[in-house]
This record gives structure tokens, C-alpha cells and sequence, in this order.
């Protein structure tokens, strides 16, 4: 099957969606200097349902146009924190935050509220999961349906070089980067902590109590392994980042998808693309992938490296 068809058919597994050709539209709300970058609030129509809270972040120095980094924010059962997560990291990531780090690097970087934090909080997300079973979409369907019509939108913007766009994320951020990239070719590096879970090795070993409701699609394992839908990332950068005792990330499924990963970049000649890093402790930012990922962007986002 073609790529093109393949991504056609996961977006038709994902469930109902909004339509892809209605407008999208931003409101500023609030513009500051924070913590040595420009921070902007917005409020997004990118659904047509309900409107969708952002941070924008970019450098105080030039005027852009910036590379831009999509930054996915996790879930950790904290539903209060969303993309707040962008500024001030949680207990599991390092510090300085990811916005200090990526406007350093002289990057634009995005954050929206998913479905069901922070400022979109309200309904649980039980509630939002079964609702959409009721009318034929998926929760995790639509959070992706938001982020690829985020870079719809940050693509009409000046400051954004629309050629470079990154994304990356930590454990439900994680597994956006690699769907978002999966499914949107305009992303051209991808970034995933503690997000590499093979569907299939987490049933053989338990561990489906271990991830949300938001991330379980109908049918998805009919048509499509994580291998499948990881390959159709393939030839572009990617870094994934895990603990080897996180068992989140059960790592018998780490070590499978890496094989089939190195055999699919070897064979489209881009060998160097992929890259793993496997570090001690569990679902955690360790100090050893804060050092590796900003290399990863300065390499590939930045300089674009061959």
C-alpha cells in the first residue's frame, strides 16, 4: 500500500472528524515577556466545537522567520496542567522548561490545551471518551485532528519558517509527536519521551492499565501494527527517548520497534535519521535526555543535517 494510502486509511480509523478545509483563526489575548522569551496567549478556532487555548513562544532577539517546534504536553493524571506544562515543567521533566530551552536555540515553539486540560477542562475525560464513542469519533482522533490543524494555522504566520517545523513531547506528548508525524509529512523532525509503546507488546505484558482512555482507537489493531504506522515517518529525523524501567514504555516493545525502525531507515538510505537513546530510571526526563534532544534539534531542525 502507498503512503499517501496508508495515512488515508489511519485518518479514516481516527473516526469522524471536522472537516480539514474549514478556516482556522486566532485571537491574542495577551503578549508578555517571560522568562527571557515572547509569550504570547491565544485562543484558536481550529475545530468548529469549542475553542482552543495556546501559548506561542519565540525569541526577544530577531524577527524570524523561526523554526518551529509543536510541543505536545503530557498527561501524568494532572489535568489542570495542559500546556502550562511548556513554561513550567512538571516534576518529571528537567529543568529550565522546554519554552526557555527552544526560544534559546532560537526557535518558535506552540503549545495547545488538549482535549480536557487545563483551560478545556470540565468534562473528565471518561465523559469525553464516551461521548465520542456515542458519535463516532475517537478522543485521541480529535486531539491529533487539533494539532495538525495548529500547524495549518501557525503556518499562516510571519515569524514561523514553515519549512522547518518540529515537534516533540513526553509520555502522552510523546505519543503526538510520533502520530502528529506519522500523519502530517510538514513535520520534519520528531522528538518522543517516554512515548514508545508497542500496542502489541503492552497487551502481552499487561500494561494496558498503565495508559489513559484517550489513547485506545476501535478497529485500530485490525489494520495497522505500531511498526506500521511509526514506518510512515520514514526517511525524516527522529529521536525517541526512554527509560529502560519505565513501565510505560514496556521495553521488550522498545527494543522491537527499534529493530524495525533501523531496518526501515537503513533501507530508504537514511540510516542516521533514526536514533534511540535508552537511559536508566523510568517515565522520566533524565538529565542524560535533556542533554541529548536540543543537540538532536540544533542538528537537524536548525542546521538540517544531511
Amino acid at each position: 500500500m502507498h503512503v499517501k494510502e496508508q495515512r488515508s486509511k489511519l485518518w479514516e480509523t481516527l473516526g469522524e472528524l471536522p472537516s480539514f478545509e474549514r478556516p482556522v483563526s486566532a485571537r491574542l489575548l495577551k503578549r508578555e515577556e517571560f522568562d527571557g522569551y515572547v509569550l504570547e496567549t491565544l485562543l484558536l478556532d481550529l475545530n468548529g466545537l469549542e475553542a482552543v487555548p495556546a501559548f506561542f513562544a519565540k525569541p526577544q532577539e530577531g524577527e524570524g522567520p523561526y523554526p518551529l517546534v509543536v510541543f505536545n504536553h503530557s498527561h501524568g493524571g494532572n489535568y489542570g496542567n495542559g500546556r502550562k506544562e511548556l513554561i513550567r515543567s512538571s516534576g518529571y521533566l528537567q529543568e529550565p522548561s522546554f519554552a526557555k530551552v527552544l526560544t534559546g536555540l532560537g526557535c518558535a515553539v506552540c503549545s495547545i490545551d488538549m482535549w480536557g486540560f487545563h483551560e478545556r477542562s470540565g468534562r473528565s475525560e471518561g465523559e469525553l471518551v464516551k461521548e465520542m464513542l456515542w458519535t463516532g469519533r475517537s478522543l485521541w482522533g480529535m486531539m491529533i485532528y487539533d494539532n495538525y490543524r495548529l500547524i495549518d494555522y501557525l503556518c499562516t504566520r510571519e515569524d514561523v519558517d514553515s519549512t522547518r517545523i518540529g515537534t516533540i513531547g513526553m509520555s502522552m506528548g510523546g505519543l503526538m509527536a510520533w502520530w502528529l508525524a506519522a500523519l502530517d509529512e510538514r513535520v520534519s523532525v520528531v522528538i518522543d519521551l517516554c512515548g514508545q509503546v508497542d500496542a502489541e507488546t503492552l497487551i502481552a505484558r499487561r500494561g494496558l492499565e498503565h495508559h489513559g482512555f484517550y489513547y485506545y482507537v476501535p478497529g485500530l489493531l485490525k489494520r495497522f501494527t505500531t511498526l506500521d504506522i511509526q514506518k510512515l515517518i520514514v526517511p525524516r529525523p527522529r529521536l525517541s527517548l526512554v527509560g529502560r524501567n519505565d513501565r510505560l514504555c514496556p521495553f521488550e516493545g522498545v527494543q522491537r520497534l527499534d529493530q524495525g525502525l533501523r531496518e526501515a531507515y537503513a533501507a530508504a538510505g537514511k540510516a542516521n535519521h533514526w536514533q534511540t537513546v535508552i537511559t536508566g530510571g523510568g517515565h522520566m526526563e533524565s538529565a542524560e535526555m535533556r542533554a541529548a534532544w536540543p543537540e538532536f534539534i540544533a542538528q537537524y531542525l536548525l542546521h538540517s543535517a544531511p
